[in-house]
């Protein structure tokens, strides 16, 4: 690699993280503080319900990832993929700071919720138009044989976002008590946000544009309407794109959000021990993306996905079973043995997602596609898992539930054609 190739991999690196660590850091508060603190009366009255409401915030922000991603997606095949990157970075550091100064119920009543659950629209639109950009700078930049390589660069800010954000919330945990924690130590992760976004603006800054938008820009005038030429021609591959998404997520959004209440309120495990859990996920995570990247440059990206996939739909009800042993040792293995499957099967999807489109909508297909899997599959998860287990009485149900996913998401990745290898719009492909 060289100086400049070190430096795109970098940015979309530190971006993505960043980005997620801000994503995250409300879907695990939720989960934790959220429903006390800004739902108190529901809470009172129905602590479970708080919390249910609580994780169902989490989903709100998804419905507005399409929007993000079709204002990001139209620009950033208009004026380029760094330029929209350099913006939802701003917009979801804002965002986050802002919710660690937030008043709770007690001190401005409902204006509270209201408050919360506007940042965290603002969060949503700026995590649709953060992810395809990140996807599309790494990728474009890649010489042919090493794009699932590059690509799992900005997907594994996705679990360093998560080791940070659960990292945090462990410190927080440890060096406060529950009633300090409850009070301010929660806002402390927020508020660390507004440092990590001058670092990530800094290292985006410093990087050229894709070469090729570059190119695209040289050749001819970009679409004056992106949206209605990617649905015209390539609404097929929006829809394959979305469904292949969504057990990955949903999957992905338990062990985000969903695991860290499950194991610290059903299970009664200590919350330390089960965020230390996570983080330990979160790293079998980043190491099997890591690896699902570059095994897709060698066997395929759909062959690579339906491995991951499999891998998950297997594990879902032994996943269960070991956490409702109730051993933290066991609940860690869980967790770990899923991010296998998990890491599989998003590892190739920057990859596979760019190979999808033509080069002048390809940021508005990724995005949108993106988005809308997000929104059938993560967006709900942590609630649909909280619901399956009040109303069924056992988490198995949630594994079944997750099981169907797969099988669709398995069954979208099946339909498309092997992209891997073909021309993405540089006149001169460099050798790897």
């Amino acid at each position: 690699m060289t100086r400049d190739d070190r430096k795109v991999l970098a940015s979309t690196l530190a971006g993505t993280t960043i980005e997620w660590y801000d994503f995250f850091i409300y879907a695990q508060a939720a989960g934790l503080v959220f429903g006390p603190l800004f739902l108190a009366p529901v809470n009172a009255q129905a602590p479970g319900l708080a919390t249910l409401i609580s994780l169902a915030t989490i989903g709100i922000s998804f419905l507005f990832r399409p929007l993000g991603a079709i204002v990001a997606g139209r620009y950033g095949d208009r004026l380029g993929r760094k330029r929209m990157l350099v913006l939802t970075l701003l917009l979801m550091g804002g965002a986050t700071t802002l919710i660690g100064l937030l008043p709770t119920y007690t001190e401005i009543g409902v204006a509270a919720p209201i408050a919360l659950i506007l940042l965290r629209i603002l969060q949503g639109f700026s995590a649709g138009g953060e992810w395809g950009g990140a996807a599309l700078l790494a990728v474009e930049h890649a010489p042919r044989e090493r794009r699932g390589w590059w690509g799992a660069f900005p997907q594994i800010g996705v679990p360093i976002g998560l080791i940070l954000a659960t990292g945090v919330l462990w410190v927080m945990s440890t060096v406060t008590t529950p009633a300090q924690f409850q009070s301010w130590g929660w806002r402390v992760p927020f508020l660390l946000s507004l440092t990590l976004i001058v670092i990530g603006y800094l290292v985006r800054r410093a990087v050229e544009e894709s070469p090729v938008f570059k190119e695209l820009q040289q050749r001819t005038r970009t679409s004056s309407a992106p949206l209605r030429e990617l649905f015209r021609h390539n609404s097929r591959n929006v829809l394959l794109t979305a469904l292949i998404f969504v057990a990955n997520n949903a999957a992905g959004y338990l062990l985000i959000a969903y695991f860290i209440s499950y194991g610290t309120t059903s299970l009664g495990l200590s919350r330390p021990s089960v965020l230390l859990a996570t983080v330990a996920g979160s790293v079998g995570w980043l190491i099997f993306t890591m690896y699902g990247g570059v095994l897709s440059d060698r066997i395929g990206r759909v062959r690579t996905f339906q491995i991951g996939y499999a891998l998950v739909f297997v594990w879902m009800i032994p996943l269960f079973l070991l956490m409702e042993t109730r051993d933290i040792r066991l609940f860690a293995v869980a967790v770990i043995v899923l991010t296998i499957g998990l890491g599989l099967s998003y590892g190739p999807m920057s990859a596979m997602y760019a190979e999808m489109f033509p080069v002048s909508v390809r940021y508005s297909g990724v995005a949108i596609g993106y988005a809308l899997g997000a929104i059938l599959g993560g967006a709900f998860a942590p609630t649909i898992a909280q619901a399956l287990v009040q109303s069924t009485g056992t988490a198995l149900s949630v594994g079944g539930y997750i099981m169907v996913l797969c099988v669709i998401s398995l069954a979208a990745v099946t339909a498309v054609k092997e992209p891997r290898g073909v021309d993405l719009g540089l006149a001169r492909q460099p050798n790897p």
